[in-house]
């Protein structure tokens, strides 16, 4: 590990349902062995055992303000730092942090994961490469009815109220202006093989030159 690299920080974002979550694990995946991992925002989620359970279920989770973004900066600057991290875990069946966290080892390589890492000013001056997922509302709401119903147990009509109410503005308001923060805008997801190949490639020159 040389002192004259900092990690590099690879931020992948998009709607929900866009694919973002494919391509990070496609990038990933492409590295075993590798001195890479992955951050998802998703742990990142505010701590709420000061709410009731009911006020819990309130939580607008396409919120910036459902992040604690600090705390993830925080992990991030560490990492950076070569040092390592307690990564929070989010109990989604609570709606708040679990008491459980994962130890988190720096790496050279650490893809950013997360709907909403290009909205704060201070984690996008940490990133080296910024990529945005974009795919067509359409498909994304289909995909997110599937999941939902199939590894969430909601019902139809709940998925598609939440969409319409949160999912769908706070995307317009918070999500798709960030697109112009990207380096690289991928259409398609995790389908885009060229965009997954020329982002192995680039890492897998950054690997060479610091002879890992």
């Amino acid at each position: 590990m040389s002192e004259m690299h900092k990690p590099i920080v690879i931020g992948v974002t998009g709607g929900s349902g866009s694919g973002k979550t494919s391509v990070s694990q496609a990038i990933y995946n492409y590295f075993p062995g590798k001195s890479i991992m992955m951050l998802e925002q998703d742990s990142y989620y505010k701590n709420q055992d000061h709410l009731s359970f009911e006020e819990r279920l309130k939580t607008n989770y396409d919120h910036p303000f459902a992040f604690d973004t600090d705390l993830l900066i925080e992990h991030l600057n560490e990492l950076l730092d070569y040092n390592s991290i307690e990564k929070p875990v989010y109990d989604y069946t609570k709606h708040t942090r679990s008491g459980e966290t994962i130890t988190q080892e720096p790496k050279e390589v650490i893809i950013l994961e997360g709907i909403l890492i290009l909205e704060d000013v201070r984690l996008r001056n940490l990133m080296d490469i910024k990529l945005y997922v974009d795919t067509d509302d359409d498909i994304r709401i289909i995909r997110r009815i599937k999941r939902d119903i199939e590894e969430r147990g909601r019902t139809l009509d709940s998925v598609i109220d939440q969409y319409l109410t949160v999912v769908k503005p706070m995307h317009a308001q918070f999500i798709e202006p960030t697109k112009k923060y990207a380096d690289l805008i991928i259409p398609e997801g995790g389908r885009n093989q060229v965009a997954i190949d020329l982002m192995t490639t680039k890492i897998h020159t950054i690997f060479e030159e610091r002879a890992l």
